[in-house]
């Protein structure tokens, strides 16, 4: 195979059993979560024992079936490197996992970097390819490949077909550790709520990406978040036939952590919500 060319295929798959491996750490601390081991990393911003042996098992199967990509994981940090590079976030939804909610996730992404060749043309700019989400809660993966759509449990999804936001249910993240913008964000919050059909905040941004993806939702918007909380979820989104970019316009992908999603009807309409109240970066 030439050296400027990934395995789609195989890079999901290993993926997903990693994913499976992280999220049966998860499933164990769950059943008894008073015996985990909880630091502090900032306000608000809590890591645990489970983050860390979940993140370990995920690094530890991906460099044996993927030895030549680079990782950046949450808890261990990393680097770009090769044609791919991994972004892992072994527990999105921390504060969900700690406090009984069951709403978090394993996220995994891989992001192909510009030059690598997908379907005979080498790549002008950084692109998501392989994302993977999943909720043990639910049991329910969510799957997406580069140019061969998004699935839940092996079953095709798409993005919702709403046309208006007016009648759009849509999902953000409020401001909870850096609190930095939210001169730029609750004004957005403030309109979703007089013009969409409703507002919902559930804490784990990958999973309110893969339920855009599958229509659960119709939008999705957030600011502050971090590269390993949205690169899994803008695969998914993307290949349902929906939006996922970047707030400010200038990255090909919201590896800063500013991100709207959507259909492309709810998508566009949340970006002109959110472009007058926001600020240069």
């Amino acid at each position: 195979m030439s050296q400027t060319r990934i395995n789609l295929s195989q890079s999901l798959n290993a993926a997903v059993t990693a994913a499976h491996a992280a999220a049966a750490i998860l499933q164990s601390y769950s059943h008894d979560r008073s015996s985990l081991i909880i630091d502090k990393k900032a306000r608000n911003d809590l890591v645990s024992q489970a983050d860390r042996e979940a993140e370990r098992v995920i690094i530890d199967l991906l460099q044996v079936q993927t030895p030549e990509f680079g990782i950046v994981a949450e808890e261990s940090g990393g680097n770009t490197a090769g044609l791919a590079t991994w972004y892992i976030d072994p527990l999105d939804g921390t504060t969900n996992f700690l406090h009984g909610i069951p709403q978090y996730a394993v996220s995994i992404a891989l992001i192909a970097h510009a030059g690598t060749v997908l379907e005979d043309q080498p790549l002008a700019l950084d692109t998501p390819v392989v994302g993977v989400v999943y909720d043990p809660s639910r049991e329910e993966i969510f799957t997406a490949v580069h140019g061969a759509g998004s699935w839940l449990n092996g079953h095709r999804i798409a993005c919702s077909p709403t046309r208006e936001l007016s009648e759009s249910v849509v999902g953000t993240g409020f401001p909870f550790r850096d609190f930095s913008f939210s001169d730029q964000y609750m004004p957005t919050l403030d309109y979703a709520i007089n013009h969409t059909r409703g507002v919902r905040r559930l804490g784990a941004a990958a999973l309110d990406l893969a339920w855009t993806a599958c229509g659960r939702y119709d939008g999705y918007w957030e600011m502050g978040l971090a590269s390993w909380d949205v690169a899994a979820g803008t695969v998914l989104v993307r290949e349902a036939g929906g939006i996922a970019e970047d707030i400010h316009h200038i990255d090909p992908w919201p590896i800063k952590g500013y991100i709207y999603a959507g259909n492309p009807h709810v998508a566009p309409a949340i970006d002109a919500m959110i472009q007058p109240h926001l600020k240069p970066r």
